[in-house]
């Protein structure tokens, strides 16, 4: 069984700000990398999900209310959260794999790669060509 991830990103639907309503991710996030990632695993029928600094990871079929969490501010104790909800989610997948720009990737979502248990599962990537 084979997943694909992304990190969450800042730039979220704004309507749904002040709403309280509960939506999935794919109609929270608004940043172009995001939706063009949601897309293609639509499109391509795989399973897929967002890394949130908040929720941790985030199924499509999971609908959550809009909020502000910024990688920078995670505590090492909210970061120790995020990872026990990483391994525990995501342990019965095979392949992990983990859509990112080099040059734009958060040292919070490296250290998350790097430390979790599953990290011999995990292929790192950055073209949605690789998205089959």
């Amino acid at each position: 069984m084979r997943i694909y991830l992304t990190h969450c990103s800042a730039k979220k639907d704004e309507v749904l700000k002040y709403g309280y309503e509960k939506v999935t991710p794919d109609k929270l996030y608004t940043a172009t990398p995001t939706r063009r990632f949601i897309n293609k695993c639509k499109k391509e029928r795989v399973a897929w999900a967002i890394f949130s600094d908040l929720y941790g990871v985030w199924f499509p079929d999971v609908k959550r209310e809009w909020y502000e969490e910024d990688p920078h501010t995670v505590t090492e104790y909210e970061f120790r959260k995020l990872l026990k909800d990483f391994e525990q989610k995501l342990k019965n997948y095979k392949e992990i794999y983990f859509y990112h720009n080099p040059g734009r990737f958060h040292p919070l979502y490296k250290r998350l790669l790097k430390e979790t248990k599953l990290r011999n599962k995990i292929t790192m990537f950055s073209h949605l060509r690789e998205i089959i």
